[in-house]
């Protein structure tokens, strides 16, 4: 998906304070998972995370713009989570989180996971599960979502 004046690459460790100088351009943000440079480097582990991990960033020239992580999983009966998500605010619903999304969903598929989950916690922005559920993610429990086959996302406009 291309995106006027928008990039995309890979994320690594070394791009987790640009992704917390992201985050904190939007008040309700909050700041960025302080475990975060760990979940990259592969010494943190969310509940039931399974190697390997990757992530990808969105840019606008150097900046981050917007960012996703997601890992190999058991949990809830998943193969996949998608663990991070943020987009700027002032780069929201410019299809730069779709583009995200099927980045990861291209990166299952070659991990050959079709069962992907996400958790949409209390806090999350109200857009959260409208924007998950636009994408194809169904209620799986209390906060949490789920793609049957996140492939499907790629095939979604």
């Amino acid at each position: 998906m291309a995106i006027d004046g928008v990039t995309f690459r890979t994320a690594t460790s070394a791009d987790v304070p640009a992704m917390a100088q992201c985050r904190l351009t939007d008040p309700a943000g909050g700041r960025v998972d302080s475990r975060m440079a760990s979940y990259f480097d592969g010494q943190h582990h969310p509940q039931h995370a399974l190697p390997p991990r990757t992530g990808f960033l969105a840019l606008a020239g150097d900046h981050v713009i917007a960012y996703i992580a997601g890992h190999r999983t058991t949990r809830n009966n998943c193969e996949g989570e998608l663990q991070y998500l943020f987009v700027a605010s002032a780069y929201r619903r410019r299809k730069v989180g779709t583009a995200l999304v099927r980045l990861l969903a291209e990166w299952f598929g070659e991990q050959r996971v079709q069962k992907v989950c996400v958790g949409i916690a209390a806090d999350s922005p109200p857009e959260a599960k409208p924007f998950v559920t636009r994408l194809g993610a169904m209620p799986l429990k209390t906060h949490w979502y789920a793609w049957q086959d996140m492939r499907e996302v790629l095939s979604r406009r």
